[in-house]
């Protein structure tokens, strides 16, 4: 009944249903996936070319402005140097007056610094003459020296600007900001300045000059800003986006719009290592998806060269990826949804087409179904027909008129069996009490068999000596009477030992005969149980060579009867006295150990024995199974894994050939 009510559950997948199904279904399910998937796929890559070339043409806006400023510095520098005005102020050579009016249309041109310098370096109004020969180098002023202007974008160092303007060089000072995903430096401070540097030539009274602008770079907010709204002008982007841009020095952002919190710019935040290799130190452009500050952005960098023809920065512009991408999950989603409901509309409407067929298939599964749950006389009730499914349920009515008949047959031949069931039940429950009899009886022979042979051994080695003993004690006090206060401190040790003796002797009667303290449970410290124990089995000892080696690190004790114990822990010290015909070690050891949440103490009792092999290891606590031909039971271990139960505790072993046996008892420690 069970096996037939389990393939009615797993045998769904193969009924006619499942299979009408599935043909209905698996065009929708499998052609258009896949025609779904191309056509997101397609999709996407054309969006994401579309973005990166539309973030080339913005990246081609930023280069125009950029080099527009260029030229607008120049050719207002090149119209100054040319003027009347600028050439009568220049003949006078009053420094004063030309240094005001060098003042005057710096500030009327928005530059940074503007200044004169001839063949030798000194036109300026500086009194270090030593740098502006210094700046004579930079090719633009050499260019305008030789009578041709020129515009680059140079970089000063912090010393250069500071003998420009101690302003200039506090303005180009940034501190970097630790990036993730950049190149490691060392570096914490970035105290040069991107200048945008202009040369015009000039020629007054005969003596030819230059005429030297320029425009720093570094915190140049209006500079970035202007680009940023010139490439991303209001609604050019998609909702929830946003256009940045930004001026790299090297690797380091030194004017930016992009944001490192809500109202912070990201100054000294420093580009990722992957794009830095592929515009710095290759000269590439970078046109693909990066990572900016805090979040990906459709990016577009290009290197910016020195008047050297050095690469020393990038300009970069860029939009956020966000939207664009919650749009492509948007897109897959919502078609998804429309074929998961093109689905799901399309399933029902086959099933209805199909119910005719399905109709009688479920009545058969019903009345099956009803039979499983034991009612035989249910039948299908369909019309015969002459179609498949009609023969199918007669055939299937008929089956289930013989499966009753045989059905009642088969419960009157299970009541008689079940009669003689009780019986036999019966009859070993009677075999299992006289079973549990004997077991009882020979549990008391194991126990009387070891304490005759301890017994034995006492009688021997400690019963004579100990009468001779006290014998001779008795003797030598008569003889010396009043004598004895010479030796009266020897007489005294040897009564001392003779108690000790007596006490020995006594724990042994008391093991002996346990009907007599069987009742008796106590808190027993198994250290000191396994003392009692080992004077009791050291005439075993005496027969071979065993050295003892004891580790006592438990504290508490375990709530039993004490003789019980004894018996438990001499039965294991014997069967490893036993297995070590030639001598070895004995070790026992106890320790606080917690087993299921339960404190409790463990006593190991390990020998250098033989071992024992794993299939005799797996039977040492059945009942009668021995390894000693001719000698012993087999209950000792069997009564032993009793005792230990009973008290709430566990015993185990764990043995190899070769290397010794070791048992593990485990007692709960009692609360009291």
């Amino acid at each position: 009944m069970n096996n037939t009510r389990v393939a009615t559950r797993t045998g769904w997948f193969h009924s006619v249903r499942f299979r009408l199904l599935v043909i209905a279904i698996l065009p929708m399910l499998v052609v258009m996936p896949l025609l779904l998937g191309g056509t997101f796929i397609q999709w996407s890559e054309k969006l994401d070319n579309l973005l990166i070339a539309k973030v080339n043409g913005e990246l081609t806006i930023a280069h125009q402005y950029m080099s527009s400023i260029l030229g607008n510095s120049e050719d207002e520098v090149n119209a100054l140097g040319g003027s009347a005005v600028f050439a009568h102020v220049v003949a006078t050579r009053n420094e004063a007056k030309i240094a005001t009016f060098l003042e005057v249309y710096r500030q009327k041109l928005g530059l940074d610094f503007l200044y004169l310098a001839d063949a030798t370096g000194t036109l300026s109004m500086h009194a270090d003459d030593r740098y502006f020969k210094h700046f004579g180098d930079w090719p633009v002023v050499v260019s305008a020296l030789n009578g041709v202007a020129r515009t680059e974008i140079d970089l000063f160092a912090a010393a250069d600007l500071a003998v420009l303007s101690a302003d200039l060089a506090k303005r180009a000072r940034i501190d970097l900001v630790p990036t993730e995903a950049a190149v490691p430096t060392d570096k914490t401070v970035e105290s040069r300045g991107m200048v945008v540097h202009t040369a015009a030539p000039f020629q007054v009274d005969g003596t030819r000059g230059a005429l030297v602008a320029g425009i720093l770079l570094n915190r140049n907010l209006d500079f970035i800003d202007t680009i940023n709204d010139l490439v991303y002008p209001a609604a050019s982007l998609t909702a929830g986006s946003r256009g940045t841009a930004t001026l790299f020095l090297d690797d380091v952002r030194i004017s930016t719009n992009v944001r490192l919190f809500e109202n912070v710019r990201a100054l000294g935040t420093r580009v990722s290592a992957i794009v830095r290799s592929t515009v710095l130190d290759r000269g590439q452009v970078w046109l693909d998806r990066a990572f900016v500050v805090n979040d990906w952005y459709i990016s577009a960098y290009e290197p910016v060269t020195d008047s050297y023809g050095t690469r020393i920065g990038m300009l970069y512009v860029g939009f956020l990826d966000t939207p664009f991408r919650a749009a492509k999950v948007r897109t897959l989603l919502i078609s998804i949804a429309a074929l998961l409901a093109a689905v799901i509309l399309s399933v029902p409407i086959f099933l209805r087409w199909a119910r005719g067929i399905f109709r009688p298939l479920e009545g058969m599964l019903k009345t099956i179904s009803k039979v499983e749950a034991g009612e035989l006389g249910a039948r299908t009730g369909l019309k015969r027909t002459d179609d498949e499914i009609g023969q199918v349920a007669s055939h299937l009515d008929d089956l289930l008129g013989r499966i009753q008949e045989r059905d009642a047959r088969l419960r009157g031949l299970a009541d008689e069996l079940n009669d003689r069931v009780v019986e036999r039940t019966r009859e070993l429950s009677d075999a299992n009490k006289r079973l549990e009899a004997t077991t009882k009886q020979l549990v008391v022979s194991e126990k009387l068999a070891a304490i005759g042979e301890i017994t034995a051994g006492i009688a021997h080695e400690i019963n004579n000596p100990m009468a001779v003993i006290q014998g001779n004690i008795d003797v030598v006090r008569q003889e010396l009477e009043n004598d004895t206060k010479d030796v009266e401190t020897e007489f005294r040790l040897i009564d001392e030992q003779i108690h000790s003796v007596n006490i020995l002797v006594s724990k042994l009667l008391q093991f002996a005969r346990p009907e007599e303290y069987s009742d008796v449970i106590e808190l027993q410290t198994p250290d000191d149980v396994l003392t009692d124990c080992l004077v009791l089995v050291q005439h075993l000892m005496n027969k071979v060579r065993i050295d003892v080696n004891r580790n006592q690190k438990a504290s508490g004790a375990v709530s039993m009867n004490r003789t019980e114990l004894q018996q438990v822990f001499i039965n294991l010290i014997v069967n490893a006295i036993h297995a070590m015909p030639d001598g070895g070690a004995l070790c026992l050891a106890t320790e606080n150990e917690v087993v299921d949440g339960v404190q409790g103490i463990t006593v190991l009792i390990k020998d250098t024995g033989k071992g024992m092999e794993a299939d005799v290891l797996d039977k040492i606590f059945d009942p009668f199974f021995t390894t000693k031909q001719r000698e012993g039971t087999g209950l000792g271990l069997s009564i032993s894994q009793t005792i230990v139960t009973r008290y709430g505790g566990t015993i185990r072993a764990k043995s190899a050939p070769g290397v010794g046996t070791e048992f593990f008892v485990w007692f709960p420690v009692s609360e009291s």
